[in-house]
């Protein structure tokens, strides 16, 4: 009998087990579980298809000044242009400009300065988080009464006063943006970084006679880039809001160049005159974009957390 039921537990075929599930996986299926996310998600691909696009897909080039009619000024949403060939959907603005194809624009320039200069504060931030929190002693010291310092004034200040120095210019302004950002980037490194520093894989990695920048950037940056990526996400919403405010109050990127904070600024005298339109639907674009970053980041940051990790 016991043979009998041991031949037929050995026919019944043996259950597969699903593959375990990888980071991504985890990440994929938990981003998106919130709809709030995926929200935020589609807002953000929405605002970096039409900047990618924004030559092919604007109905003018606003920065043309040949096609420019100066009777076409400061028309209402829905208007025609004089010679009737185009319909101005959002209106335009003081210099007769599509107010739609100059969002379009200044969602390119915006998100541009904000993902280079958030790129390159990441990339600074993280080598100096990582170096100080490595060597200690003197060397840690330095690096974060230097990163003190600059937290300890407000971004838009320090912004101002680069400004100030350097001039108006798309370069200039991504320039200040990094000085403004790097030391987030710090600060968050070596706080993780401490915490690999302890682990073993790093007392192995010295033990082999590696150099310390192989045991940086190829050992201790992989496991510490979870909180800088969160940081990154929404330091981009924070460095388009920043380049805007500085592109409004005049000392940002020159007049001849699109961006989201110019754009409110050319219809902010027209405001109380009831020509809303020039000033509304920059702004009503800006704050759609950094919503969706927002969203993206807070979801990331809570399924980052170690502490929410199943």
């Amino acid at each position: 009998m016991s043979n009998v039921l041991t031949s037929a537990l050995l026919a019944e075929p043996a259950v597969a087990l699903p593959p375990p599930e990888t980071p991504w996986q985890r990440l994929r299926r938990e981003f998106l579980a919130s709809r709030l996310a995926v929200f935020g998600l589609v807002l953000l691909l929405l605002a970096i298809g039409v900047a990618l696009f924004a030559p092919w897909i604007s109905p003018q080039n606003p920065y043309d000044i040949g096609k420019l009619d100066i009777f076409d000024s400061k028309l209402p949403p829905g208007s025609k242009s004089a010679d009737g060939a185009m319909t101005y959907w959002l209106g335009t603005d003081g210099q007769a400009r599509d107010v739609l194809s100059a969002i379009f624009y200044g969602l390119r320039t915006s998100l541009m300065v904000g993902a280079i200069s958030v790129a390159a504060a990441l990339a600074i931030g993280s080598v100096v988080g990582l170096a100080a929190a490595y060597f200690g002693g003197w060397i840690d010291a330095l690096l974060m009464r230097i990163v003190d310092i600059q937290l300890s004034f407000p971004a838009i200040l320090v912004a101002l006063i680069l400004l100030a120095i350097l001039g108006k210019g798309v370069d200039k302004v991504v320039i200040a943006l990094i000085i403004v950002q790097w030391a987030y980037f710090a600060r968050a490194a070596r706080a993780a970084a401490l915490v690999e520093r302890a682990k073993e894989y790093v007392e192995a990695a010295q033990c082999m006679a590696l150099g310390w920048p192989r045991v940086l950037l190829r050992h201790m940056l992989p496991n510490c880039l979870p909180p800088l990526i969160v940081i990154a996400t929404i330091d981009l919403a924070h460095a388009i809001a920043l380049e805007s405010t500085l592109s409004f109050l005049g000392v940002g990127v020159p007049v001849t160049e699109p961006s989201l904070g110019m754009l409110i600024a050319n219809g902010f005298e027209f405001m109380l005159s009831g020509k809303y339109w020039i000033s509304f639907f920059p702004g009503l674009a800006l704050a759609l974009a950094i919503v969706g970053i927002n969203l993206v980041g807070d979801h990331l940051r809570d399924i980052l957390n170690p502490h929410n990790a199943h």
